[in-house]
């Protein structure tokens, strides 16, 4: 009696596995795709955000510069670090405790006085570089900043690539060449420039420095606070830019004829800053820095769309194409997730506003477990933490 009792759980078991375990497989797989392509489309959307972000900044400025002949990228950079520091580091200054403005001085002032200057550095540099290089060169030698960008986040973020992250750089970056040579096609090349070496060398060391300040929020916002991080570059940047401004840029307040247009346009190119440098931490802590720069390779071509109306740009098939790549390389990296070495992350602190909201949509895209299947006394017990 006994061992057919045996038997008849034995045969019980293997009708509940056949029952629950492809079921629930299935389910699983749904699920993780589903929420897969969520994560795709929504990591796309938020890129292309930022996209018309950096795009209103070089629309506003170079109708300052062909308009109105106002070059002033430090005094602009001025007012977006000026903002941050009345937004973000007033904050920091109303916090208690470890998270307060006075501790972190107390303890990192020296980290942030190098993460500022990188970051004041890198826009003053790149804008610097048109003077003496081609828009083709920028172009095309901006894309430095990605391969650098990696660099720094194997070694400091232990981030681990895989063969299809390395395929997806090299088709996004065959985009942007394609988007180059649609632009010496309509005749958008600007000549050589007044010194080409000086201008390309500028344009390699914005690139690095973008991708060292880059690594450094993905860091602190993934492991600190993101407005830890903006209240500091906030704060930093505006004493570093205030200083270069009184000692670069001078001469060239003395000789702005302000009217309504070009306050106007100050204030566009302001609001544009900002709300790419509050918002990028965003989206930097539910994807990554590299994601993120893959994604913004875009902004040229927004940049042109509006030129073709603004400054008169003749538009060619090639940019659709190069837009199209761009985005198939991005799905690509996108669609499979990096690993990390070891994890490295630090206890954080509470936070409210757009911090929770990037912890909500990073959790929501969480890999979803599957269901598994254990049996206990010969009794089936499903397991899922869905």
């Amino acid at each position: 009696m006994g061992e057919i009792r045996r038997h008849g759980k034995e045969a019980a078991k293997k009708r509940d596995c056949n029952r629950w375990k492809p079921r629930g497989c299935a389910e699983s797989r749904e699920k993780s795709n589903l929420r897969s392509t969520r994560y795709i489309w929504k990591t796309i959307i938020l890129g292309q955000v930022l996209s018309m972000f950096i795009c209103g900044t070089a629309v506003t400025s170079q109708y300052l510069a062909e308009k109105y002949q106002v070059n002033t990228p430090m005094l602009q950079s001025f007012i977006n670090y000026s903002l941050l520091l009345l937004v973000y580091t007033t904050m920091l200054a109303f916090r208690t405790g470890s998270g307060s403005l006075w501790q972190i001085l107390k303890q990192k002032w020296w980290k942030y006085i190098f993460l500022g200057l990188a970051d004041v550095e890198a826009n003053y540099v790149m804008v610097k570089a048109y003077q003496y290089t081609t828009l083709t060169s920028v172009q095309l030698l901006d894309c430095f900043g990605i391969p650098v960008l990696m660099a720094l986040s194997w070694f400091i973020l232990r981030a681990r690539y895989r063969l299809i992250h390395f395929l997806a750089v090299a088709i996004c970056l065959l985009g942007v060449g394609t988007m180059v040579g649609a632009d010496i096609l309509s005749g958008r090349e600007d000549g050589e420039g007044s010194d080409v070496v000086i201008g390309d060398v500028l344009v390699l060391l914005g690139a690095s420095l973008y991708a060292i300040s880059n690594v450094c929020e993905e860091y602190i916002v993934k492991n600190l606070s993101r407005v830890e991080f903006l209240g500091m570059v906030g704060l930093f940047g505006t004493i570093i830019s205030g200083l270069q401004l009184a000692i670069v840029e001078h001469r060239e307040l003395m000789r702005i004829q302000w009217n309504w247009k070009v306050a106007l346009l100050f204030t566009a190119f302001a609001l544009c800053m900002f709300g790419l440098y509050s918002f990028m931490p965003v989206v930097i802590k539910v994807t990554s820095a590299t994601s993120v720069n893959l994604g913004i390779l875009t902004s040229d071509l927004y940049s042109l769309f509006f030129g073709l109306f603004l400054f008169l740009y003749k538009f060619s098939a090639l940019y659709i194409v190069s837009f199209v790549v761009i985005i198939v390389g991005f799905i690509m990296y996108c669609s499979t997730p990096t690993r990390t070495a070891e994890p490295t992350a630090l206890p954080q602190p509470s936070s409210t506003g757009l911090d929770n909201a990037a912890l909500k949509l990073e959790e929501s895209d969480s890999e979803t477990p599957a269901v598994t299947v254990q049996f206990t006394r010969g009794e089936t017990v499903v397991v899922s933490t869905d």
